[in-house]
């Protein structure tokens, strides 16, 4: 499954959201909109359409806000959320973005940390890989990792 950082509506978005809703096709939207949406901190899966992957799992993280609206923890509930849905549908492989650190403007490192913390708590069995927009991004999660 490739992860994808959602909206709470599970409409087409920008960056990341959109890259997905893109590649899979026009198939992904309609399953989307079945869906009825997904409350920040949880995650929902849809079969991949024209991706590689067979399934994409809609995680909505939190906007960033300062710290003081319960960021943190609905961002590791998000990650926690699609490492369920992934073990529950006995997928093995999940790969993750970085989520809410684009638009929704969740800081990167605070983000890793947070991301890495959770899938070493609750992604024991599955194949997970982290996934770097960038080489900044991609040193702030080496570094979350170490």
């Amino acid at each position: 499954a490739v992860v994808n950082a959602a909206n709470s509506a599970l409409a087409p978005g920008g960056e990341v959201c959109g890259a997905i809703h893109r590649a899979a096709g026009p198939e992904l939207a309609r399953e989307c909109a079945s869906v009825g949406g997904c409350p920040t901190g949880e995650a929902r899966l849809t079969g991949g359409h024209d991706l590689p992957a067979r399934h994409v799992i809609h995680a909505v993280g939190p906007v960033w806000q300062g710290g003081g609206a319960n960021e943190d923890a609905l961002l590791a509930s998000a990650y926690r959320s699609s490492l369920e849905l992934a073990r529950t549908h006995g997928l093995t492989t999940i790969a993750f973005p970085a989520i809410s650190t684009g638009i929704y403007g969740f800081p990167p490192d605070r983000a890793a940390r947070i991301a890495v913390d959770t899938i070493r708590q609750f992604g024991e069995g599955l194949d997970v890989t982290l996934v770097a927009f960038d080489a900044a991004t991609a040193r702030i999660l080496t570094e979350a990792l170490a």
